[in-house]
């Protein structure tokens, strides 16, 4: 058994005793057989010394039950790593920041306590998937649809929690936006309720969000306050129609008017789904070392030539689809006003793609172009670690850079060559590269997808090659929206404004909220006071704010 750090054995042994009580011993998994299950299997530290391990597993099955085990854990600072269904692979799966912490798995609280047609919102627990939620409403037959990421076993609230996104509409396309209410049980036992759930036998609390006072919610958001039991969320009336079509255009520059266009409509509203900016010229000009080259320093000479590689190819240059939901005439209407929009844009064309009527059958709907864009969740994300002429070998896993970069054509070039380089440069090993995609309204995100194999060298080499990412695009002013639980102190460096000021603030939040460090130690970068001071986690931002001790103006 690996013990906590920090906990004597005679206390551990004390503590699992009263775990066993509280949850019924068959709840709590101390064989290493069973703990072993809780590594992260797309670890990128696979087999290393480094690689993030628990001690054991607990599996509460109320939230009375985690209240009960987080009382344990805060007496003896034991320190729990909370995760919902533990599916998040490529982000750490379920496996701890801090070795030696006691998961707290929570995907035996599944219930969905509610789904509300009428007024279009569900409350859930954290063991509900998405394959729950979708099921329960097929049985049901209700006239709703929800909005999944692309693995459908995750939890909705793990999800959200983790700023996690879909493809349908705003606002339900970005999963903590779309959230409304939880419930939190904190370090001490302690269990609150946001929003309007504050309210005794309130009626509103998956309906108005901001409830009265300073809002909480977004306290228990990417961080290690609490552990969220309950939580509500919006859903959208299933809608009659849906369309799809692409606007293409030829030469190298029109992506500034591309992009131009697509972020007015946006904004106004007219463009209520996601949107990319893809390029299909980009598999060719890799494969031609010449005009790589010119892309990456595009002088105008080399968009000249770059423009002419192109028209002798006769594909556009660059491309964006757009996607249309609601009724049939309204539907319609939509994409041939999106057209008339691009119409000045010399040589540009259209794609009519897909055009369907609702309700259709689940069989009907996996045929379709991608279910995940209807709402309907399923597992074929998992197809990128397949063998393939791209990559002939497999791979034991995946996980993604992702940073946000304005909704700007300047952004969509400079971040395309920038990453390109560092990658050619660094001789990175990408297993998928998604282009510039609208999952939040108002900016674009890239995803740079890495292959995790189970040799120790290569997985070295990719950690090298992300934090080098990281650090270059922190340069350019774009920051990662999510990361792997590896590189968790390497992205909140980054947000380094006023000497990690940020940092600082939710640094004090945590020592005032968990003031014993006993939950998720190390989450998004966040550390217990007493790890900050013994192992020097966050060590630069501990110097900046000695250094300033005694500053009456800091």
């Amino acid at each position: 058994m690996r013990y906590p750090p920090g906990v004597s054995q005679s206390d551990f042994d004390r503590a699992v005793r009263q775990f066993e009580s509280s949850i019924g011993a068959e709840w709590v998994f101390t064989d290493e057989a069973d703990v072993d299950l809780y590594r992260d299997a797309y670890s990128p530290l696979w087999g290393e010394e480094e690689e993030k391990i628990p001690s054991i597993a607990l599996a509460p099955q109320s939230a009375e039950e985690v209240q009960s085990l987080m009382a344990i854990c805060n007496e003896f600072q034991i320190p729990v790593y909370p995760v919902s269904t533990g599916k998040n692979l490529g982000y750490g799966g379920s496996a701890p920041v801090l070795t030696g912490s006691v998961v707290l798995d929570l995907k035996r609280m599944n219930r969905i306590i509610e789904v509300n047609e009428e007024n279009a919102f569900a409350l859930v627990e954290p063991g509900v998937s998405y394959f729950d939620l979708y099921n329960y409403i097929q049985e049901k037959g209700l006239d709703l649809w929800i909005d999944c990421p692309d693995p459908g076993w995750g939890s909705l609230i793990g999800n959200s929690l983790d700023h996690g996104v879909g493809y349908t509409v705003n606002p339900y396309r970005d999963h903590f936006e779309a959230h409304c209410g939880m419930e939190v049980v904190l370090a001490d036992g302690d269990i609150v309720r946001t929003g309007m759930g504050a309210l005794p036998n309130a009626e509103t609390w998956q309906q108005y969000r901001w409830g009265y006072g300073p809002w909480m919610d977004g306290l228990f958001a990417q961080s290690n306050f609490g552990v969220v039991t309950k939580m509500g969320f919006w859903l959208s009336p299933a809608p009659e129609a849906f369309c799809s079509g692409s606007v293409q255009v030829m030469r190298y520059n029109d992506v500034h008017e591309l992009v131009r266009i697509t972020a007015k409509m946006m904004y106004s509203g007219i463009l209520n789904s996601n949107a990319g900016v893809q390029s299909p010229m980009q598999f060719a000009i890799g494969q031609n070392p010449e005009m790589q080259e010119r892309y990456e320093r595009a002088n105008e000479e080399d968009i000249r030539i770059l423009d002419e590689f192109a028209r002798s190819n006769n594909t556009p240059f660059w491309s964006s689809q757009f996607k249309f939901y609601g009724p049939r005439e309204i539907v319609d209407s939509s994409w041939e006003y999106v057209k008339r929009q691009f119409a000045d844009i010399d040589g540009v064309r259209y794609q009519d793609q897909e055009s369907l009527n609702f309700p259709m059958s689940y069989e009907e709907l996996m045929q379709t172009a991608d279910e995940n864009h209807l709402g309907v969740p399923s597992m074929s994300v998992f197809q990128l670690g397949n063998r393939s002429n791209f990559n002939p070998a497999g791979t034991n896993g995946h996980l993604g850079f992702s940073p946000v970069v304005p909704m700007t054509g300047e952004a969509v070039l400079e971040s395309n060559k920038v990453l390109v380089r560092v990658l050619r440069e660094m001789g990175g090993n990408t297993v998928f590269n998604v282009p510039p995609y609208s999952y939040h309204q108002r900016t674009f995100t890239i995803l740079v997808g890495f292959t995790v194999t189970r040799d120790a060298d290569t997985n070295r080499k990719t950690r090298e090659i992300f934090r080098e990412l990281v650090k270059v695009a922190a340069e350019h002013g774009w920051g990662e929206y999510r990361t792997h639980t590896a590189f968790m102190d390497d992205c909140a460096a980054a947000y380094s404004f006023n000497d990690n000021a940020l940092l600082r603030l939710q640094q004090t939040l945590k020592d005032a909220i968990d003031p014993r460090g006993i939950i998720s130690a190390g989450r998004y970068g966040i550390w217990p006071k007493h790890i900050r001071d013994t192992e020097g986690k966050g060590v630069a931002t501990i110097k900046v704010s000695k250094e300033k001790e005694g500053d009456s103006n800091v």
